[in-house]
């Protein structure tokens, strides 16, 4: 499969000028990221995204009281902590039960720029892209205070979805990325399934885009490594939750 062509760092004002934040929404699942949610959803430019879905996932905190409070739109909460695949599935089904027609996801723990959200919108708007893949190893991308571990980690996943999938993905693992909500409709790619709550979702998600033949794109983007509370992820158990969707779809075991 060839490369896909590179989106542009900075979309044209042309580009811009075609998004049309009445059909956008932002999903953002957390767990515990009072102090942070609530400046992830004051900082989604509302020139380009609508509607802010926040999912917590049974945070004890108060993530949701916070969520409000900054003005997303949405805020739904699991009464048991499910999993960051469940919150984006229950975000992404809330923004389909309103209408909406694209979504891009967000982490709640402030890693993104969401001022980059043009980069991975306006190819969908153009008509140039189904799902656009936030990478931070992209000419553009920058990954400030990013620790060792994390660097060679998530140069390594790439190389391990190219095997399985035969696309050039440079980044694999990174959180940012939308999509025409309308892929939730294709029978081949079904979210609802249980094995998909926590770290499968994402991977699946692309994964299944592509075999499906959808066009994916990549667009350089910033991912943000604070010095406490960047990520939740486990390297052993959550590592294999990345892996085992390219290995379930690779040898059918999945659907």
């Amino acid at each position: 499969m060839c490369p896909p062509h590179p989106v542009p760092l900075d979309p044209s004002a042309d580009s811009l000028a075609l998004i049309d934040p009445r059909r956008v929404a932002v999903v953002v699942p957390a767990w515990n990221e009072a102090g942070k949610i609530g400046d992830v959803v004051r900082k989604v430019p509302r020139r380009y995204a609508g509607t802010v879905i926040v999912v917590d996932d049974c945070s004890s905190d108060g993530t949701d009281a916070e969520a409000r409070a900054a003005g997303a739109e949405s805020v739904l909460r699991h009464g048991v902590n499910r999993g960051v695949g469940a919150g984006i599935r229950s975000g992404l089904f809330e923004a389909r039960r309103l209408g909406l027609e694209y979504a891009a996801i967000l982490s709640g723990d402030d890693q993104h720029e969401p001022e980059e959200l043009p980069r991975i919108l306006a190819p969908l708007f153009a008509g140039e892209a189904d799902l656009v893949q936030g990478s931070r190893w992209l000419p553009g991308g920058a990954t400030p205070g990013i620790p060792p571990d994390r660097r060679w980690l998530t140069r390594i996943y790439p190389w391990l979805f190219r095997l399985a999938s035969g696309f050039p993905i440079t980044d694999g693992t990174n959180g940012m990325r939308a999509f025409r909500l309308s892929l939730l409709d294709d029978p081949r790619i079904q979210l609802s399934q249980d094995w998909l709550d926590r770290y499968e979702l994402e991977p699946y998600l692309l994964m299944q885009a592509i075999r499906a033949r959808y066009r994916v794109r990549e667009a350089p983007v910033t991912v943000r490594y604070h010095t406490r509370g960047t990520t939740k992820i486990r390297l052993l158990q959550d590592g294999w939750r990345l892996v085992r969707p390219l290995l379930y779809l690779r040898l059918g075991l999945r659907h």
